[in-house]
């Protein structure tokens, strides 16, 4: 048996389960949290590389965190969104990019906000939750950051959901652990999730119109991996781009864009 299993980690170990990788240890090997370099990309292709993070990137375990933006004007929606629903609730006349993520959620406009997009290894304490606490856990964090700007934040009560609103539009109305406007009840950020044999991704947005007073996203950043850092198992660290095969990521990012995924519900 391990020396460094607490309690907890030696049930786990006993009834034959892996043990935990997180704010605990995996062997000896404190897990690394990994901030990788930001992009500008298509809604295609932003999708597609994070997916590939989640399925291509498993080994050697690590919890990963991007922030990207948005080479034109663009909307994502919900994996289960019906596609008639989605397009009744974009802007009139619009050219914005659309594109089906793969975790769930509603409509997302992409236009101002800040995206980022957070993976863990299965096993690792965020994946094993269940996905409620996770959202709940990592918008705690996002909380903390804002209010490191000045930013007077806080969740949405599961209570305190409102009835109104369009359904399946994110930023219309809060839904429980979203992050809100302390003052007012606004929307500022919300998640989608996806859980898979291979881990968990979870991508954010930040409506930055929402956010209100002066943001130094630069130093939002920092502040927010700060955050996150308990919730990953080791401090915040540079870390280079993931190689992924080039021809897969076009080749998903062609799927991710074509009408059959687009339209595929």
């Amino acid at each position: 048996m391990p020396t460094d299993a607490n309690p907890a980690e030696v049930s786990r170990i006993r009834r034959g389960l892996p043990r935990r990788v997180g704010p605990l240890r995996l062997g000896l090997v404190a897990v690394p949290f990994e901030i990788l370099p930001a992009r500008t990309a298509s809604a295609a292709e932003n999708m597609a590389v994070d997916f590939l993070l989640l399925q291509r990137c498993p080994a050697p375990p690590a919890v990963r965190f991007r922030h990207y933006g948005w080479r034109r004007p663009a909307f994502t929606f919900g994996y289960s969104q019906k596609i008639a629903a989605v397009r009744s609730m974009l802007p009139p006349g619009g050219t914005q990019e659309l594109c089906r993520r793969p975790t769930g959620g509603g409509l997302v406009d992409h236009r101002d906000d800040w995206t980022y997009t957070l993976v863990a290894p299965r096993g690792h304490l965020l994946e094993e939750m269940r996905a409620s606490e996770s959202y709940r856990a990592v918008h705690e964090s996002l909380v903390t950051a804002l209010r490191r700007q000045g930013i007077e934040a806080r969740l949405q009560e599961p209570q305190a959901t409102g009835s109104s609103g369009i359904a399946g539009s994110c930023f219309v109305r809060a839904e429980p652990f979203d992050v809100v406007r302390a003052v007012d009840g606004a929307k500022i950020a919300g998640a989608a999730q996806k859980r898979s044999k291979r881990g968990l991704l979870l991508q954010g947005s930040i409506w930055k119109p929402a956010a209100s007073g002066t943001v130094d996203w630069d130093l939002f950043l920092g502040d927010f991996v700060k955050a996150l850092a308990p919730l990953a198992g080791s401090p915040a660290r540079d870390a280079p781009f993931p190689e992924l095969e080039e021809s897969e990521l076009a080749g998903l990012a062609e799927q991710y864009a074509s009408p059959e995924w687009i339209e595929a519900r």
